[in-house]
């Protein structure tokens, strides 16, 4: 089978070679979802094209190629200030029924301080950086009698110790250059890697929240492998304001934030 598409920027010619590769019962069933997928794709590069023109030069972060598990980093190095808005959303979306949450990464103390906003029971955090850690404790000090724990380490190596959460928040980073080029270069979303561990640790009905290093919605395969985890997702497109000289791996003025539901 061959299929052609064609317009003045690009063209696409796919063949497909082996007659037993998406093969239906009939030949108009295989020619049907071919001629979606290509659809698909071509609306794809039609998107993209568009968004970005609204791309900022900005820089990928030198210390990238660092070991960041105990690293001392300053707050941009940890989260810039355009991601603020991203974190209120998160915030919002993961603590609208209350119950005990779990926050993986503790960075700034920004989010952790919008999660203690809402009528929540427990707030549960995660974090391995022992510099970032020293800032916690004295960042409980301005909740005084809150239901607030500290687990120390990484996550990958603490998670199975906990019980149950109606939330997760989920917003770390790689920690070296084999995380990166596994969790996000290679990966649809960073948060990949853990979708399988939130599910487990939510209760039923319970919500996973992060964002994705997506512009304007979710592909097919980001949305397979949330329904290979979860019952339902929903998407909100959050806009930014991008710094020209950003340092960040993201460069774009909008991203989707998900919440996926056990």
């Amino acid at each position: 089978m061959k299929k052609l598409k064609r317009s003045n920027d690009f063209e696409i010619n796919l063949v497909l070679k082996n007659e037993g590769f998406i093969a239906p019962p009939r030949e108009a069933q295989r020619n049907a979802v071919v001629n979606r997928a290509l659809k698909e794709f071509v609306a794809d590069l039609n998107a993209l094209h568009e968004q970005t023109k609204r791309f900022v030069p900005g820089k990928t972060p030198d210390y990238i190629s660092d070991d960041r598990e105990q690293k001392v980093l300053d707050d941009n190095e940890i989260m810039e200030d355009w991601l603020i808005p991203v974190m209120q959303v998160m915030a919002n979306v993961i603590c609208d029924k209350g119950g005990d949450i779990l926050e993986i990464g503790f960075g700034r103390g920004i989010s952790a301080d919008m999660i203690q906003q809402h009528a929540i029971q427990s707030h549960t955090i995660i974090e391995c950086n022992d510099a970032v850690v020293a800032k916690y404790h004295k960042w409980t000090d301005k909740y005084p009698g809150r239901d607030i724990r500290l687990v120390h380490g990484l996550w990958q190596d603490t998670i199975q110790n906990l019980d149950l959460f109606d939330g997760i928040f989920f917003h770390t980073y790689p920690l070296n250059e084999d995380e990166y080029m596994r969790y996000v270069n290679a990966s649809i979303t960073f948060a990949e890697h853990f979708f399988s561990h939130a599910a487990q640790h939510l209760k039923p009905g319970g919500a996973f929240t992060y964002f994705s290093n997506e512009i304007h919605s979710l592909s097919r395969e980001h949305q397979r492998l949330l329904l290979n985890h979860f019952s339902s997702f929903s998407v909100q497109i959050v806009p930014l304001v991008m710094p020209e000289d950003v340092i960040d791996t993201w460069w774009a003025d909008s991203i989707a934030v998900v919440k996926a539901i056990k």
